[in-house]
């Protein structure tokens, strides 16, 4: 009789070994490593698989395919980020923070979709009961959406089978666990094995599938990181504890754009979207306050304008304190080394605070322009103008290059009703002509110092463009 064997295999990165160690010599992460049994080869020499060939049909690349047909969710910002809507065929991977609102957006999402064709709920992680209280609490329990608890594969896919569905949410893959194999739920080769039958049921019957995936404390999805590839569509859901406001981000989409975000308000009710989401977070805007500007981004398609706040105090200590909540702690501390070694503004031991408003993360280079005039604007206690806008990337020498998508910012601004624009210069044209529709002054500038010195009084003189060049 032969013996079982086993591997250990990290829940991190899913490198395996044949002894168990403390840390992971490939993602370096500390008690990662669990064993599991060795999944047989459908390609050893006793598999009834060795001798099967098949023929492959060829296309050419210039054959015309028809358009991707798409079935729409009833949530706009929900198909925004999908891309325009659902594919059938797809499968979707939806991963945030637990009590975020994950299971509560796609319980809406299903019963918006069930009006017009059948949907099915399968959770792993509730009670049939308890997503029916939900649905009440939400106000959605009107609805033909079928319910059902399960966590084993192949009665789930069995039962699917017998369906004609075009959409089926999985309450969470990580819940999952295919019998055959000797591991636990939630473990790498579970969650691939789960993974990999759902993406065939879906291919096969053309049907979308959406999976919840948890994710670990550094923020992604659990399990190995060749599920987010095996996958259609990876959709991240953001948001901090203490706002209302949530962020569905598109990290991965085969039929549609990266990047692409939708933005939800949390209610009593659920989720409720938010089709202007610049008004929303400069609603609590105020005039004549010290270290506030208007950074106009793009995020995925469309524009966004949010309010970079900032605040500069005197350190108690020997280290100045650098805290940044919603931008790159790194990137910050550039825009500081160059605003004193280009600019002559010290920041020397004063600690400094920025924050994005709103719980918008931002990882746009074009923020360094607002971000650099609201912590000059905090260290001297001078507001900025209200009814302006800042946008650019700022570089070591201290100049301010260009960013993309220029015109829908400032058609994003003016329908707001911002009237100045601190911009960098174009290289080889200028913004006349087309932009002037827009109402607004727009103020080009080559360099930071430039910009800072155009609506800041400062005690130290600040150095001019020459000495860069």
């Amino acid at each position: 009789m032969a013996k079982d064997s086993s591997v250990f295999v990290c829940q991190q990165c899913g490198m395996t070994q044949p002894k168990w160690s403390g840390k992971c010599g490939g993602c370096e992460s500390w008690n990662s490593f669990v064993e599991e049994g060795v999944t047989p080869n459908p390609f050893t020499k006793t598999s009834k698989y060795r001798n099967r060939s098949s023929s492959i049909k060829f296309e050419n690349l210039e054959d015309q395919s028809p358009e991707v047909p798409r079935f729409f969710s009833g949530i706009a910002e929900f198909d925004r980020v999908c891309g325009g809507g659902i594919v059938p065929g797809s499968v979707l991977l939806v991963g945030g923070d637990p009590g975020i609102g994950k299971s509560t957006l796609l319980l809406q999402v299903a019963t918006h979709l069930s009006q017009e064709r059948p949907c099915y709920y399968i959770s792993g992680e509730e009670a049939v009961e308890q997503v029916r209280a939900r649905a009440v609490r939400l106000g959605v329990s009107a609805s033909s959406l079928k319910l059902a608890s399960a966590t084993q594969i192949q009665d789930i896919i069995a039962a699917l089978e017998k369906e004609v569905t075009p959409l089926v949410i999985i309450d969470s893959i990580q819940t999952m666990y295919l019998e055959g194999l000797d591991s636990v739920p939630g473990s790498v080769s579970q969650v691939k094995a789960a993974t990999h039958q759902l993406i065939q049921l879906a291919k096969k019957r053309q049907m979308s599938i959406i999976m919840v995936g948890h994710v670990t404390k550094e923020g992604v999805i659990a399990g190995p990181r060749v599920l987010e590839h095996m996958v259609d569509t990876v959709l991240y859901f953001e948001g901090e504890r203490g706002h209302q406001f949530r962020i569905l981000r598109a990290v991965k989409n085969r039929f549609g754009p990266t990047d692409e975000i939708g933005v939800f308000e949390m209610t009593q009710k659920g989720l409720m979207e938010v089709p202007n989401p610049s008004a929303l977070f400069l609603s609590e805007r105020h005039q004549h306050v010290s270290g506030s500007a208007v950074f106009a981004g793009i995020e995925g398609t469309r524009p966004v304008l949010v309010e970079i706040q900032a605040l500069v105090a005197q350190s108690s200590f020997g280290t100045p304190r650098r805290a940044v909540i919603g931008w790159d702690a790194g990137r910050l501390a550039m825009v500081l080394a160059v605003l004193e070694s280009r600019c002559g503004i010290v920041f020397a031991q004063r600690d400094v605070y920025l924050n994005v408003a709103g719980g918008l993360k931002i990882s746009e280079p074009a923020a360094d322009l607002a971000v650099s005039v609201a912590l000059v604007s905090a260290l001297h206690n001078i507001p900025l103008p209200y009814d302006a806008i800042f946008c650019g990337e700022i570089g070591l020498s201290g100049e301010v290059r260009s960013v993309g998508q220029m015109e829908s910012r400032l058609k994003e601004a003016a329908k707001l009703g911002f009237k100045k624009a601190y911009i960098p210069e174009k290289r080889g044209a200028k913004f006349t002509g087309e932009m002037a529709g827009f109402q607004f002054t727009l103020k080009e500038h080559k360099f930071l110092g430039e910009i800072i010195a155009d609506f800041l009084i400062v005690d130290q003189p600040l150095q001019k463009a020459s000495h860069y060049a």
